[in-house]
């Protein structure tokens, strides 16, 4: 083991330091010194000094001096973003500026708006192709509005003559419950008929929502129980009635008569030139039916002046058919 007081070790002394010599692996310690780099000689070496009066400035500091009118030239712009078709102008001259408006005053499509949301911020589901067709399309105060211009009542289905249309709700080819109640009735004339028109309606929450539009035509005498459909529409409690045939192909492949007896003013309704046009010329989306002392029509819908118009139109074909023998 050796100490600091074993003399001079690898070039250490550890007395005065006169004794010290640099290690071999620096230079300037062995026999060969002269042929050794000498770091630390090197480190000590100063920098080159700038010229006299001009601050010290590492390389490529300084720039170009500015030039606010020196025209743009290609080898200014980085090579990332050249076109690869863009040819440097051999003269700015040649070329006429742009024609058109600023930049500025640019047109731009809108911008997208978000899709709608629902609640929870959920994506509102497309409507199908039922929905679409059967989409709610009431007019409360433009109904309302038409039938004070035609001279018409306005009911909102609590008076005492409403009761009676509860029974024809309940007697209606559509799934109607306890809940489903006669509102925004109205009364006139269209023509030769007295008319009733309502919205079958239900209570959700404070409002009232309408499901279907009803008119109706009060039938003085009897008249026999029937349905008239469009031939594409499901069918529910049809027991006890039998189709009735008109004898016309293209009548019944859109349009199917049940009735429930034997009758001819069942037939003549059936076979009626004017009841042909009149449904033909439809959209297929009406029913028609007898019950609680009425001939009627109903839609999937609120109603509306467009709405009216064509169910008193239809109407006055059906029972001019019904009533013409007598």
């Amino acid at each position: 083991m050796s100490t600091p007081r074993d003399g001079n070790r690898d070039g250490f002394d550890d007395g005065d330091g006169r004794g010290w010599r640099e290690p071999p692996h620096l230079g300037n310690g062995g026999d060969d010194e002269e042929d050794r780099p000498n770091f630390a000689d090197r480190r000590r070496t100063p920098r080159e000094e700038p010229p006299a009066g001009q601050p010290w400035q590492p390389p490529g500091w300084d720039l170009p001096a500015a030039e606010p009118d020196r025209p743009a030239r290609r080898d200014d712009v980085p090579p990332s973003t050249q076109h690869p078709q863009q040819q440097p102008p051999s003269d700015q001259a040649q070329y006429p500026p742009p024609q058109g408006p600023p930049a500025e005053q640019a047109q731009y499509p809108p911008p997208e708006q978000p899709a709608p949301r629902g609640l929870f911020g959920r994506r509102r589901r497309k409507p199908g192709a039922v929905e679409q067709v059967f989409r709610y399309e009431g007019d409360l105060v433009g109904a309302q509005g038409w039938a004070l211009q035609q001279g018409w009542t306005v009911s909102d289905g609590t008076a005492p003559q409403d009761a009676p249309l509860a029974d024809l709700i309940a007697s209606a080819p559509v799934r109607a419950t306890k809940d489903h109640r006669a509102g925004n009735v109205l009364r006139g004339r269209a023509g030769t008929l007295e008319l009733v028109a309502f919205d079958v309606v239900y209570a959700s929450g404070r409002y009232l929502v309408p499901e279907y539009a009803v008119t109706a035509v009060p039938m003085l005498g009897t008249v026999p129980g029937f349905r008239l459909s469009p031939a594409r529409f499901w069918r529910h409690r049809t027991g006890g009635l039998v189709p009735m045939p008109s004898g016309d192909q293209a009548f019944d492949a859109r349009w199917l008569l049940l009735a429930a007896e034997d009758d001819p003013r069942l037939r003549r309704l059936a076979q009626d030139p004017a009841v042909h046009a009149a449904l033909l010329g439809s959209d297929d989306g009406d029913e028609f039916w007898s019950g609680a002392g009425h001939v009627a029509a109903i839609r999937p819908d609120g109603h509306r002046p467009q709405l009216l118009e064509h169910h008193a139109r239809l109407l006055t074909a059906v029972t001019a058919a019904l009533t013409s023998g007598y």
